[in-house]
């Protein structure tokens, strides 16, 4: 289960960075706030993973 979350979060961040970059290029403030969104919450997923405890 650890190894498919830490694959999922990878991926959303990916295409939350990938988002961001062509929402920039494309002068797109809807996508670069939902890419945003995207790496938030991929990074507080993490940070709520990572202070569970064990």
């Amino acid at each position: 289960m650890r190894i498919l979350l830490a694959a999922v979060v990878v991926l959303a961040a990916a295409l939350g960075v990938a988002g961001l970059v062509y929402g920039e290029a494309d002068d797109s403030p809807g996508l670069q706030l939902l890419s945003a969104l995207l790496v938030i919450g991929a990074v507080a997923v993490v940070a709520r993973h990572a202070r569970r405890p064990r």
